[in-house]
């Protein structure tokens, strides 16, 4: 085995992709222990060294933990990072449970409007022209295809950008990552049931004029006709 190419981060990102999806979703469970990092290589046709690195990936984002003679286990699930990009992707790449998504909505329903309506005050030209921009990418390609779902994304980080605070940029990777899964989720079975984008346009318009309650009142309309859209059942 050509050790040099089993070490790139092409090899070990696939392996902490894969092991990654069979943790969140549930094919590996909390304390499920992982063979010897001899016998796991062998068994994924890797190097030790590609392996490692596989599990520091992991480790990172909290679902596995290793331990000098204790060996590696799947972490309790409240440690994972369950708003890192990846770990969202690996959860979508299955069937996320419903109540996960409702969460996230929550979350977004925190963040987003009370960002927005920091973006009407605190906007610059260059954030107004960033969400245009993202807005006719979404209107000229849709959001059946990742190119109008990146641009659905940017439309949202931009918002967070414009907010001017810096611990609400840093939420947009994730925040990023949420709008794409579940928009994409939404069309796993059907088309989409509506357009969106009327709903975002009216955000913009209320940041570009400079009025905050309004931007805070589109961006939770949105946020509520986005999750009624997704069709789940209600939280019990």
């Amino acid at each position: 085995m050509d050790d040099a190419r089993s070490a790139s981060p092409r090899i070990h990102g696939a392996i902490a992709h894969d092991i990654g999806v069979e943790i969140v979703g549930g094919l590996r469970k909390p304390g499920d222990v992982f063979g010897g990092e001899i016998e796991a290589s062998v068994a994924l046709g890797i190097s030790r060294t590609a392996y490692r690195e596989a599990i520091r990936i992991l480790a990172a984002k909290g679902l596995v933990e290793s331990r000098p003679k204790a060996g590696t286990r799947v972490t309790a699930r409240h440690r994972w990072n369950l708003l890192d990009p990846d770990v969202l992707a690996w959860t979508f790449e299955g069937e996320p449970d419903p109540v996960f998504i409702l969460d996230l909505f929550e979350l977004r329903s925190v963040i987003e409007p009370a960002a927005a309506a920091f973006a009407a005050r605190r906007r610059t030209q260059d954030h107004l022209d960033d969400m245009r921009s993202a807005l006719d990418d979404m209107g000229r390609l849709g959001l059946a295809v990742s190119e109008g779902r990146a641009a659905d994304q940017r439309f949202h980080r931009a918002i967070l950008a414009a907010a001017g605070n810096e611990a609400l940029a840093a939420l947009a990777s994730s925040v990023g990552a949420a709008v794409s899964w579940t928009t994409k989720y939404k069309q796993r079975t059907r088309a989409l049931p509506r357009d969106p984008l009327p709903d975002h346009i009216l955000v913009y318009e209320a940041i570009a004029m400079g009025d905050a309650d309004r931007a805070h009142e589109a961006m939770a309309h949105l946020l509520h006709l986005a999750l009624a859209d997704m069709d789940l059942p209600p939280r019990a």
